[in-house]
């Protein structure tokens, strides 16, 4: 029965081209920035009830979430559609490649749980504010993921450095990422007449920038610390007096993160303290390192076109961040991704990237791993010993996630 499910799943997303291309081309033509995806979810949602599938609009409380489901009974699959662009740049991470992937995936998916009869369900899940806004965590918050056997979504990344005919990687780990805003309150004085009588923010911001660049010498190789002046001052004859700065501390791990941010946190306390500022903290939304599922991952190297797909190499690229990480702490999760190729080498969020995501080239891509995709979740969902493994396997990960490791 596999192979015929096989050929019921391509078939199925070979049949549904047309609607595919066009979700792919309507989100890409109109980027929306994090929680102010209406055009996508609405092309979503008339899409999907168009060809027949019952669908919740603006689900889990979420204006821009949207979920379909499909069958009954049986194991659960959910797969993620990301649709949110960045400011000014569109597209540049790609996410109407994954949507468009997780679409195909959920079609052929369906068309399979229809031919056979199993039990089984499958859900196509709008997940928004991926950039930054941390949609999934409102979800797994909302229950969105609750009881799935598994999660899967695939993210494009430039092609370079993958050695032809490699053109996709199973295994990507990808960094845990604390997000904090720093204010700074001090003082205002006239700079001229009163200096002394200031207390000066910008000389907090500025000291604790000067710390966390000597901090960076002596952080792992995998860690990373980057951050932004959100307001430092107006007027050069005003003394500061609140300032802010925003800061990501991203590590292997969610303790480790965590572990870095105190580091951080120093910086911030002792700048407070040298200038006599007042300090506060303001957490965003972090997100947890992505621990990807092996046997979903090796499953998938064996579902796509042979010798298309490495297991782990390179390990590096997407060493990102992605809302994704904190839905492998749910149930199993799969985060794979593919290359597009573009010009000079150019990574995410780039102009080049968005240029080369808007591609019949990559959009064909989308749809080769929506078919792996679509593949998994049939095997997860029709074959009880490769689901079982699964399920112990992600039960012995989250045990030593929880040990830090």
């Amino acid at each position: 029965m596999a192979q015929n499910m096989i050929r019921v799943i391509n078939d199925e997303i070979k049949h549904r081209n047309a609607e595919i291309s066009s979700i792919n081309k309507h989100i890409y033509h109109n980027p929306e920035l994090a929680y102010e995806e209406h055009k996508a979810h609405d092309a979503f949602v008339s899409t999907l009830q168009s060809l027949g599938f019952t669908v919740t609009p603006h689900a889990y409380g979420l204006e821009t979430a949207f979920s379909a489901d499909v069958g009954s009974g049986g194991r659960l699959i959910v797969f993620n559609a990301e649709y949110d662009a960045l400011p000014g740049i569109g597209h540049a991470c790609g996410h109407n490649l994954i949507a468009s992937s997780s679409f195909a995936a959920f079609l052929g998916l369906a068309a399979a749980l229809k031919s056979s009869g199993q039990p089984g369900r499958v859900r196509l899940l709008g997940t928004p504010a991926e950039e930054g806004g941390g949609g999934k965590l409102q979800l797994i918050a909302a229950g969105a993921y609750q009881g799935a056997s598994a999660s899967l979504m695939v993210h494009p990344g430039p092609s370079q450095g993958l050695p032809p005919p490699i053109r996709g990687v199973a295994f990507v780990r990808m960094l845990a990422n604390v997000k904090m805003r720093v204010h700074f309150t001090g003082r205002e004085a006239h700079a001229a007449i009163a200096p002394w009588d200031g207390v000066n923010a910008l000389d907090a911001v500025c000291l604790s920038y000067n710390a966390i660049s000597m901090l960076r010498q002596q952080i792992r190789p995998y860690e990373r610390i980057h951050g932004v002046f959100r307001s430092a001052g107006h007027r050069p004859n005003v003394t500061p007096a609140d300032c802010e700065v925003e800061y990501y501390m991203r590590s292997a791990t969610r303790a480790g993160a965590q572990a870095l941010w105190e580091r951080v946190k120093k910086c911030f306390e002792g700048a407070a303290l040298a200038t006599g500022c007042e300090m506060r903290v303001e957490p965003l939304n972090s997100y947890a390192d992505v621990r990807p599922s092996r046997a979903l991952c090796e499953e998938y190297v064996q579902a796509m076109p042979q010798g298309t797909v490495g297991f782990d190499e390179p390990a590096d690229i997407l060493a990102g961040s992605t809302d994704m990480g904190d839905v492998c702490y749910e149930c199993p999760g799969f985060h794979g991704v593919f290359g597009i190729a573009t010009q000079e080498g150019q990574s995410n969020h780039t102009k080049g990237f968005t240029a080369a995501g808007g591609t019949q080239d990559a959009f064909e891509r989308a749809l080769e791993c929506g078919r792996g995709m679509a593949a998994v979740g049939w095997k997860v969902v029709s074959d009880d010993g490769f689901a079982d493994r699964v399920q112990k396997e992600w039960q012995e990960d989250m045990k030593l996630a929880a040990e830090g490791k």
